[in-house]
């Protein structure tokens, strides 16, 4: 039966355990071997105090023998990368400017071993272990390492190194899930978090107003928790993702294969790429092969200055334009002398150095490892006139890094170790002894640790983190199909500085790409999110009457101000139109005719009745009351011209005040002839003498009374709540309607009613006088003018509520005028063609004579 299978590398980590339990110092020399295999003799130097190193030298793992029944050796790995190489001098140079600096460390001498990670897990937690342990060549262990530059192999080497209290210190682990003090606290670095690179990614993105975002990420904490904290951070702003690919080193063919399909279905131009700067060069070239142009790439800092992607001819057309955030580049004067200045002569076990020399001059430094590819080198070639990124030192980024990790671990050791200007003894600077050093107490100096370069800048490590800085570049036309990356920017913090008009966008061009999943909305118009999709999807829906939008993009449209009103395009609040029944109105005039009109006819039937006053037929049934009542139906036809016109405080209140009035005035007269027709005949029967109690003084008298109680209820209805001026918005949206409001509605309702009641009581009694002889048979006629004034001011009440804005008023003068002419017509127009047309029968034993009909 088979031994259980489980990862090779963590029989790195079992030989610690006793260690790491145990508590020994780590001066304690622990032998570990192994470590040859990534030892180079040219990265190591002795010291009172050693620095340890993890640095990606190379990119392309040997593949491992997986085989249990030995332990595990790690062999090197293939193909130099000359950046990571050129950080590592960078260490070098520090430590060596620090021991040439006598205010810092007096007395103590650094030391240097730097180890090849090779960008894998299994070198570097290799690596790591042999430098804790102090190797096969050196009892020194190292109290702290700077390194290493991936994500994924810090927190490994966090959580591993974490029990033994040695703190880590990385260049470019940007990764946000290693500013939690809890899981890593003895994790630090010289770049800022990807909170802060996603946050300026967000800001980008917002600026240009890309809404709809493509992504590409590593497979590893790195890519992942960058795209989510990208998110976590557009999540309010209405930014979405299109997409989310990751692409794996251990199967970048088919992840490449599958993020190029997706970049060329999706409708997003702008695509956010975190990964290395190889997962994106075979990326650019599967994008190539499908043709697939015209994207936006925005690239983390892992990728943004690579040469290796700038220097490629093949991603020419692809890599055109690309915006990047870098971090902040500083100088580091003295670096490219001490860079120049390296020779495989001065070093000749140097591997890393042949391997440099084989990459730039095409030889190699020593005859009997010359291959067949390679002649041996003639000895004078040197770095000195060399133009390559090994010894370009114009854009330090990672390098500077580098140089302030070494100085931060420097300035906490000259803390840890007390030292001081000078000592009382031989007067001169001094540090306590390295002897009895403990990295758990170079953890706490760590934290507090702050200081001012050469170069004048503030460094102040805190909770692990250094202050967020970052260029933006972009990426531009150097030479004929080659490219070179432009500072165009700075984030500093949460502010941040870009000239735009410097930016060269995809292909070339000067204006900055569209990527939107749905256009933005124009003005007049609001979003409507689309259900089951992202909120950055949506469509475009006008704005409502009343409502505006006057931006683009707006979610809501406002409500305009009560006496506003929105255009035609729904994009601005304009005046309301006022609109009310004016005299210069077709209908205003019509009516207006129509109100003169019936007030001539009355007076003109008046005329006829004052000439023919001594006629029996206008002298039967109190001449007296008919000319009253001719007075009242002029004033109700007039008071129609009271409603024409902009209502104001006093027109309102005139307008019911004389139609209430009026009114009550008529129906009175009415309603006391009829009563005289009544009584007359009940007097005409022997033995009646009721005529006597209804003589002409209590028909005045009457009149007079009906009429003071309809004044009374008025007075009362103006002292309360007379009716006033109202601008009514709530009828007619684009219109203000000016109306007289009724005030108290209880006073309104009382005219009302009150008109009411004596229409009833006339219609009652003319009804029941229906049948009386003909000479005093005028019951009749009052009858059929009650039943029109009942009819039109019934059918008055619907189409009163159902008319809009100034038809309302207009329905109101008709159902005056029309009810004045069904009075008018009804009363007068029978005994007006017996004057004028049968004058013959306008005698008294002409109406006498009639009987009535049964």
């Amino acid at each position: 039966m088979s031994a259980p299978r489980f990862p090779w590398w963590l029989a790195l980590v079992l030989p610690l355990q006793t260690w790491a339990l145990d508590g020994s110092p780590v001066t304690l020399c622990r032998r570990w071997d192994g470590s040859d295999s990534l030892d180079d003799p040219s990265l190591s130097q002795d010291g009172d105090v050693i620095l340890g190193g993890l640095f990606p030298l190379h990119n392309k793992p040997v593949p491992l023998d997986t085989i249990y029944n030995k332990p595990p050796k790690l062999p090197h790995c293939l193909r130099l990368q000359v950046r990571p190489m050129r950080w590592a001098q960078a260490m070098v140079f520090a430590v060596e400017e620090i021991n040439r600096n006598p205010s810092l460390l007096p007395g103590i001498r650094l030391g240097y071993r730097i180890l090849d990670s090779c960008g894998q897990y299994p070198w570097a937690l290799h690596g790591a272990l042999a430098l804790v342990s102090g190797g096969s060549h050196t009892c020194n262990a190292v109290p702290v390492i700077i390194g290493d530059a991936s994500s994924t192999q810090c927190i490994i080497l966090s959580r591993t190194l974490g029990p033994l209290g040695i703190p880590l210190v990385s260049y470019q682990a940007s990764c946000a899930c290693l500013s939690n003090r809890r899981e890593f606290p003895n994790f630090f670095r010289t770049i800022p978090s990807d909170f802060y690179q996603a946050r300026t990614m967000a800001q980008l993105a917002m600026r240009f107003g890309w809404t709809w975002v493509g992504a590409v990420a590593a497979d590893n904490d790195y890519g992942r928790l960058a795209i989510q904290a990208f998110s976590e951070e557009v999540r309010a702003t209405g930014v979405c993702l299109a997409f989310f690919v990751t692409l794996s080193r251990k199967h970048l063919r088919r992840d490449v294969a599958q993020a190029a399909a997706v970049l060329e279905r999706s409708s997003a131009r702008a695509v956010l790429v975190f990964a290395w700067y190889t997962d994106v060069e075979a990326l650019f070239l599967e994008l190539i092969r499908r043709n697939v142009t015209g994207r936006q790439f925005l690239a983390s800092e892992a990728w943004s200055t690579s040469d290796s992607l700038l220097q490629n001819p093949a991603l020419f057309d692809i890599a055109r334009g690309v915006l990047g955030v870098a971090i902040r580049s500083a100088p580091v004067p003295g670096l490219e002398e001490h860079l120049r200045g390296l020779h495989p002569s001065r070093s000749p076990r140097s591997d890393f150095l042949r391997e440099l020399w084989g990459d730039l001059f095409g030889c190699s430094p020593v005859e009997q490892n010359a291959s067949a590819s390679q002649p041996p080198c003639a000895g004078t070639e040197t770095l000195q006139a060399v133009q390559s990124t090994f010894t370009d030192t114009s854009q330090l980024r990672i390098t500077y890094n580098v140089y302030l990790a070494v100085y931060a671990v420097a300035h906490a050791l000259h803390s840890q170790l007390s030292c001081t200007g000078k000592s009382a003894l031989f007067r001169r600077p001094h540090c306590n002894a390295t002897v009895n050093l403990q990295p758990r107490e170079l953890l706490r100096h760590l934290n507090q640790v702050r200081f001012t370069t050469r170069m004048g800048e503030e460094v102040h490590i805190e909770g692990g983190d250094i202050r967020a800085v970052y260029d933006i570049v972009s990426w531009q036309d150097s030479t004929p199909g080659l490219l070179k990356y432009v500072t165009i920017g700075r984030m500093d913090g949460s502010k941040l500085h870009m000239n735009d008009s410097a930016i060269m966008w995809v292909s070339g061009a000067k204006t900055a790409p569209l990527s939107v999943c749905s256009e933005a909305c124009p003005p007049g118009t609001r979003k409507a999110r689309r259900k089951g999709e992202p909120v950055c999807c949506f469509d475009c829906l006008p704005c409502t009457d009343g409502t505006v939008s006057n931006q683009t993009g707006s979610v809501e449209c406002d409500r305009c101000p009560a006496e506003f009103w929105s255009n035609s395009h729904r994009n601005e609040c304009v005046p309301r139109d006022v609109e009310f029944l004016s005299f210069g109105d077709t209908m205003g005039i019509t009516l207006t005719t129509v109100a003169l009109s019936g007030a001539g006819v009355t007076v003109a039937v008046g005329v006829v009745f004052l000439y023919h006053r001594h006629t029996p037929i206008v002298k039967a049934n109190n001449s007296e009351l008919s000319f009253l009542l001719l007075l009242s139906l002029a004033l109700c036809f007039l008071c129609a011209l009271v409603f024409v016109g902009q209502p104001s405080k006093w027109s309102c209140q005139a307008q019911h005040l004389v139609f209430g009035i009026s009114f009550v005035l008529c129906l009175s007269c009415i309603l006391v002839k009829t009563i005289v027709v009544l009584v007359a005949f009940r007097s005409a029967r022997p033995g009646a003498g009721a005529m006597k109690w209804f003589g002409l003084g209590q028909q005045r008298g009457s009149v007079l009374l009906f009429t003071c109680i309809q004044v009374f209820i008025c007075a009362a209805w103006l002292s309360l709540g007379p009716p006033r001026p109202h601008r009514n918005t709530g009828l007619q949206g684009s219109k203000v309607i000016l109306e007289c409001a009724v005030g108290s509605a209880m006073g309104f309702g009382c005219v009302l009613g009150y008109i009411g009641l004596l229409a009833a009581v006339c219609f009652l009694l003319a009804f029941l006088a229906r049948q009386l002889p003909d000479n005093f048979n005028e019951a009749k006629f009052i009858t059929f003018s009650m039943l029109i004034f009942c009819a039109v001011w019934i059918a008055f009440v619907p189409a009163y509520v159902s008319s809009p804005g100034k038809y309302t008023v207009a329905v109101e003068i008709f159902a005056i005028l029309a009810s004045s002419f069904g009075l008018l017509l009804c009363i007068f127009a029978p005994k007006c063609f017996i004057i004028l047309l049968r004058p013959e029968n306008n005698t008294r034993k002409f109406l006498m004579g009639k009987t009535p009909t049964h």
